[in-house]
């Protein structure tokens, strides 16, 4: 069984040996013990370790928080504090950094052990997450292919919702051959509804497809159903509950 690589980031010997001893017993490769930020900058990238087990008090100051910023920003490692701080301040300045842990000192073995597989766990979930988010995007490519499939003529048009169809060329929606005015996202989503007929557009395809930019959320969508049922003559948009929204087909 392969052994996770740990980087100690301490500053102070007596801890970081502890540590390094405790680790070991675990099972845990230790590829480097650093006593500052830029030192850990360089050993993290060059080992590449599962996890880094950071003081938050580097040379009494936040170098700790810092340098969990920089992980943050460059590489995808979760990052674990060591403090023994219960500085408000402090420990609100290191949430910001959404640590995979806390270990306390003067720590327990036991602990430390389940604060570092806890931690793995979670970033593994979250990776499968991700990789089934971009497994759910929708191809603007493959979506233009499925509407220009639901045509029911030679025309550019695609039916729906009994009295609408979505004139492909255009991009443009219509109810009863009147246009219906609706913004780049509204436009966006009602595709994307319409190129998927009787299947459920999930939050996250919609999150995907219709914000280039990130920070899109679950009730960035909800606000976004919200507005385009308002323009719309009908209430054709369809919930899934906590899952998505869909058209009958």
């Amino acid at each position: 069984m392969e052994k996770h690589k740990i980087i100690i980031v301490e500053d102070d010997e007596i801890t970081s040996l502890n540590l390094n001893m405790s680790l070991q017993k675990h099972g845990y490769s230790v590829v480097a013990v650093c006593g500052n930020a830029i030192q850990a900058k360089n050993k993290i990238a060059t080992h590449n370790p599962d996890v880094v087990i950071i003081d938050i008090s580097l040379q009494e100051s936040n170098d700790g928080i810092e340098l969990a910023k920089s992980i943050k920003q460059k590489y995808n490692i979760p990052f674990i504090y060591l403090t023994s701080y219960s500085d408000d301040d402090i420990i609100s300045q290191a949430k910001q950094t959404e640590p995979y842990g806390y270990i306390v000192k003067p720590f327990n073995p036991s602990s430390l052990h389940a604060t570092i597989q806890m931690a793995l766990f979670k970033y593994q979930v979250e990776n499968e997450r991700k990789e089934d988010i971009n497994s759910l995007k929708v191809d603007k490519l493959n979506l233009e292919k499925l509407l220009y499939s639901k045509r029911t003529s030679d025309k550019p048009i695609v039916p729906f919702g009994g009295d609408y169809h979505l004139d492909i060329s255009i991009c443009e929606t219509f109810y009863k051959g009147k246009k219906i005015k609706l913004t780049k996202k509204e436009n966006a989503f009602l595709r994307l509804l319409v190129a998927q007929l009787g299947l459920v557009v999930t939050f996250e395809q919609a999150m995907n497809y219709v914000w280039d930019e990130s920070g899109a959320t679950e009730n960035s969508v909800r606000t976004l159903v919200w507005r385009l049922r308002n323009k719309l003559e009908t209430d054709i948009i369809k919930n899934a509950s906590g899952i998505g929204y869909y058209i009958e087909e």
